[in-house]
């Protein structure tokens, strides 16, 4: 099975007051490399970031943007998937989208690909359309999820074709598709929305950031997933 990626790092980052999370720093490496090396190092051929940065020159890691910017998660996904498809190479049969947030991110890497071989394509078997992790909470999170390309592509062109795509969540974008729930025990999708959450994983607020607050209520945007 050939394997690619999608990794979304183009949000406002507005409950971190603008400052992008992708930049962050954990363990010596920014969360989007972190992000980036955890899909490469599971197999994956390609990896389209969507967003306004991207990771050290490497030759497998695509740039892509979503139109409109800010456009919300279903945007950013339809926008990986478009970049895919305009390589010669061929196409990968399944795609693994995550979120740049999630500093555990490689367990929840591995644990997707391994559940890989449960989802048709290829030897005729069609258990599902994909796999997605779910937190303590019960929460799926469908950006940190392994989707059959034929699958998502359909859900992208279904969303397109109805005008719904821009503004539109994860949820929405994948609501008709058959996805195999792997539990999270380990918290590997906690993510970094607030500058709480980063602390708790040891990630400093860099000197230009605002002072530690939540956000205020009048500052909510699009929801990431």
């Amino acid at each position: 099975m050939l394997l690619d990626a999608i990794v979304l790092a183009g949000g406002k980052s507005s409950r971190l007051f603008g400052v992008p999370k992708a930049r962050l720093e954990w363990r010596g490496s920014t969360l989007l490399q972190n992000t980036v090396d955890a899909v490469l190092k599971a197999g994956a051929r390609r990896v389209v970031v969507v967003g306004p940065d991207a990771p050290a020159s490497d030759a497998r890691v695509l740039m892509a943007r979503e139109d409109p910017p800010f456009g919300g998660p279903a945007a950013a996904v339809a926008a990986g998937m478009r970049a895919l498809e305009h390589l010669d190479d061929p196409r990968g049969d399944q795609v693994l989208v995550f979120a740049c947030d999630m500093p555990r991110v490689a367990d929840a890497v591995s644990r997707l690909v391994g559940a890989g071989h449960l989802l048709g394509g290829g030897d005729g078997v069609d258990d599902g359309d994909g796999a997605v992790v779910v937190d303590a909470a019960g929460m799926r999170q469908p950006l940190a999820a392994l989707y059959s390309r034929s699958a998502l592509a359909g859900a992208v062109d279904a969303a397109r074709a109805s005008s719904t795509l821009d503004g539109a969540s994860m949820r929405a974008l994948i609501s008709s598709l058959d996805l195999i729930e792997l539990p999270d025990a380990i918290e590997s999708t906690r993510d970094v929305d607030t500058w709480n959450d980063a602390a708790s994983f040891g990630i400093e607020r860099p000197d230009d950031a605002s002072p530690t607050s939540e956000t205020p209520p009048h500052l909510a945007t699009r929801s990431r997933s």
